[in-house]
C-alpha cells in the first residue's frame, strides 16, 4: 500500500506543514543523497520538484519546494498521483522589464492594426491623402493593408529557420529593426510601390515578434504568473490597437495623416530594441542549447546561471540560481536522454506533436477565419456603412470599441485561471456566431438602425477578447512539448499570420462579389464550425503544469 505526502519548507529547512490545497503536479528531477539522509529513516524519498521556471510564490514570499515521498511496504505499487505546485520567491521590479520590451513587440502589432483602420480613410481620401495616387483598386487597398500580414508570414517561415540559433533575445531585437525601419519607409513612401515594400518589411517584424516574444517571457518568468504575463501580452496587443485608433482620430483631418499614423510606430520600435539589447538571453534556451551540444556546456552554463540571477535581481554567482539551473540540467538531460539532439520539421507532425499542433493551431487558424481581420482593420469603414459617415465619426468610434476591447481583454486575464480555458473558449465564440448573424442582417435588412452594426461590433469585440484572442496564444505557448516546443509555435504563427493575410486581402473582394450581408454570414457559420472543434478537440489546461499537458494530455 502507497501513499503520497507533500511537504513545504523554505530553502533546506524543512516545515512539516502538509499543503491544504495542491494545484498543480509539475515534472521532478532525482534529488542528492545529502537532501535524501535528511527525511525520515522510515520514508523512502522519491523525487523533489524544482524545475526553472515552473514555480509559485506565496504571500510570505518564501521560496517552496514539493516533496514527495511513498512509504514502502515491500510491495510494488504505483505512487498516487496528487497535484502541487513548488514555488519561487522573486520581487515584482524584477520580473517587469523582462515582461515589458518583448510585449512592446505585441503592441506594435497591435498598433498596426488600429492604425490601418483610420490610415486606410486617409489614404482614399482625395482631400487628406496628399498624394495623387489615392484612387486605389480593391486589390490595391487589399495589399496596403495586409501587406504587414505577407511580411509577417515570411517572418513565421523565417523564424522557423533561425529562432533557435538566433535565441529569444537577439529575435527580438532584430524584430525591433525591421519594426522601425518598416514604419520610417512606409511613412516617407513616395509611391505605392514603396509603401508596399514598407508595409512587409514592418510585417517581418511581426512575424520574428510574436514568435519570440511568448517564447522569451514564458521562459523567463516565474510560473505562478506565467499564464497571467502571457495573456497581458494580448492585453498589450489591444493597447496598440487602441492606441492605433487614438492616434487616427487625432490625425484623421491632417493632410497626409496617414503617413504619421504609420511612422509614430518607429519611436517605440527603438525603444524595444534597446530594452532587448540590455535584457539577458532566456536561460532556458541557453540550457537546451547545452543539452543539444551547440556550444560549450560549461560556458552555456554559466551564462544561463548568470542569466537567470539578472532576471530575478539576485546578486553574481548566487547559489540560489545556480541550484536552479542544476535541477533544469537533470530534467532536460533526462527529457534528451533517449532522442537526438533537436526536433526536426517531421518530428512537428507526428505522435504529440501532431495532436498539439491540431490543437494550437486549430485555435489560431479559427482565431482569423471567423473573420476578425476584417471587423478589426476595417471597423472605420464599416461604421461609415453603418451611417457614421464623416471619416472623425468612424474614428471615434474606433476609439470607443478599443475601449470596450481592453476592458474585456482585462476580464479574460483575471478569469482564465478561475473559470478555465475551455468555457471562456465556449462562450465567446458562441457570442461571436450571434454577432456575425447581427451584422449580416444589419447589412440584409436592418440598414435603417446603425446602433445595430455598433452593438455587434461590440459584442464580436467582447467575445472574441475572453476567447480567441488571448487564450489561443496562451494554449500555444503552453501546449507544445519542450523538445519542438520552437518549431511548433513558429507552424502555429505561420498558421495564423497565413490565414490572417488570405482573410484580410480577401474581405473587399468578396465583400463585392458575396455583398456584406452574406460575407458576414459566412463568417458566422465559420464561427459555428469552430465552436464544434473546441468542444470536440480542445482539452482544460487549467492548473496544469507544462510537464503535465505533455504527459496527461499529448499522451
Amino acid at each position: 500500500m502507497a501513499s503520497t505526502t507533500f511537504f513545504s519548507f523554505r530553502l533546506s529547512l524543512f516545515n512539516h506543514q502538509p499543503i491544504k490545497r495542491p494545484k498543480a503536479l509539475l515534472s521532478s528531477s532525482r534529488i542528492s543523497p545529502s537532501l535524501s539522509s535528511s527525511i525520515d529513516n522510515h520514508l523512502t524519498l522519491t523525487r523533489v520538484t524544482y524545475p526553472l521556471l515552473q514555480s509559485r510564490s506565496s504571500p510570505n514570499g518564501r521560496f517552496h519546494v514539493a516533496v514527495q515521498k511513498e512509504y514502502s511496504d515491500g510491495e510494488s505499487s504505483e505512487s498516487l498521483v496528487s497535484d502541487t505546485t513548488n514555488q519561487e520567491e522573486f520581487s515584482w521590479p524584477s520580473v517587469i522589464l523582462p515582461f515589458l520590451f518583448p510585449a512592446l513587440g505585441g503592441l506594435l502589432f497591435g498598433y498596426d492594426i488600429g492604425a490601418t483602420s483610420g490610415a486606410t480613410i486617409s489614404l482614399q481620401s482625395p482631400e487628406l491623402s496628399g498624394i495623387t495616387w489615392f484612387n486605389l483598386s480593391a486589390v490595391q487597398l487589399g495589399l496596403v493593408v495586409s501587406g504587414s500580414l505577407y511580411g509577417a508570414l515570411l517572418g513565421s517561415l523565417l523564424a522557423f529557420s533561425i529562432a533557435d540559433f538566433l535565441g529569444r533575445n537577439r529575435q527580438l531585437i532584430a524584430a525591433a529593426l525591421l519594426y522601425a525601419s518598416g514604419g520610417l519607409i512606409t511613412a516617407y513612401a513616395p509611391e505605392l510601390g514603396v509603401l508596399l515594400a514598407g508595409r512587409l518589411l514592418y510585417g517581418l517584424g511581426i512575424g520574428l515578434a510574436m514568435h519570440g516574444a511568448p517564447l522569451y517571457i514564458a521562459e523567463t518568468c516565474p510560473s505562478q504568473i506565467r499564464g497571467t504575463l502571457v495573456s497581458l501580452k494580448e492585453l498589450f496587443i489591444v493597447l496598440g490597437i487602441l492606441l492605433g485608433y487614438f492616434v487616427g482620430s487625432y490625425l484623421i483631418n491632417t493632410v497626409g495623416g496617414w503617413r504619421f499614423m504609420y511612422g509614430l510606430s518607429a519611436p517605440v520600435a527603438v525603444l524595444m530594441g534597446l530594452g532587448m539589447w540590455i535584457l539577458p538571453p532566456s536561460p532556458r534556451w541557453l540550457l537546451l542549447r547545452a543539452v543539444q551540444g551547440k556550444g560549450s556546456f560549461q560556458g552555456l552554463k554559466e551564462k544561463a546561471i548568470v542569466s537567470l540571477g539578472k532576471l530575478r535581481g539576485r546578486p553574481p554567482g548566487d547559489k540560489e540560481s545556480e541550484r536552479q539551473i542544476e535541477e533544469t540540467l537533470v530534467s532536460l538531460k533526462s527529457a534528451y536522454a533517449d532522442q537526438g539532439s533537436e526536433g526536426n520539421f517531421l518530428e512537428v507532425f507526428q505522435g504529440p506533436n501532431l495532436k498539439a499542433f491540431i490543437i494550437g493551431g486549430g485555435l489560431v487558424l479559427f482565431q482569423q477565419i471567423t473573420g476578425q481581420p476584417s471587423v478589426l482593420y476595417y471597423a472605420g469603414p464599416i461604421l461609415q456603412s453603418a451611417g457614421f459617415s464623416a471619416a472623425s465619426d468612424a474614428t471615434k468610434v474606433s476609439v470607443v470599441i478599443g475601449l470596450f476591447k481592453l476592458l474585456m481583454t482585462w476580464i479574460a486575464v483575471l478569469k482564465v485561471d478561475d473559470l478555465g480555458r475551455r468555457p471562456l473558449l465556449i462562450g465567446g465564440v458562441s457570442g461571436i456566431a450571434l454577432s456575425l448573424v447581427l451584422l449580416s442582417a444589419y447589412y440584409k435588412f436592418l440598414g435603417e438602425f446603425p446602433l445595430v452594426a455598433v452593438g455587434a461590433l461590440l459584442l464580436y469585440v467582447g467575445c472574441y477578447q475572453i476567447s480567441f484572442g488571448p487564450i489561443s496564444w496562451l494554449m500555444v505557448s503552453e501546449i507544445f512539448p519542450l523538445r519542438t516546443r520552437g518549431k511548433g509555435i513558429s507552424l502555429a504563427v505561420l498558421t495564423n499570420f497565413a490565414s490572417n493575410a488570405v482573410v484580410t486581402f480577401a474581405f473587399y473582394p468578396l465583400k463585392e462579389l458575396l455583398g456584406a450581408e452574406n460575407l458576414f454570414l459566412l463568417f458566422g457559420a465559420i464561427a459555428l464550425l469552430s465552436l464544434l472543434f473546441i468542444i470536440f478537440t480542445v482539452p482544460e489546461t487549467k492548473g496544469l503544469s507544462l510537464e503535465d499537458i505533455e504527459s496527461k494530455i499529448l499522451k
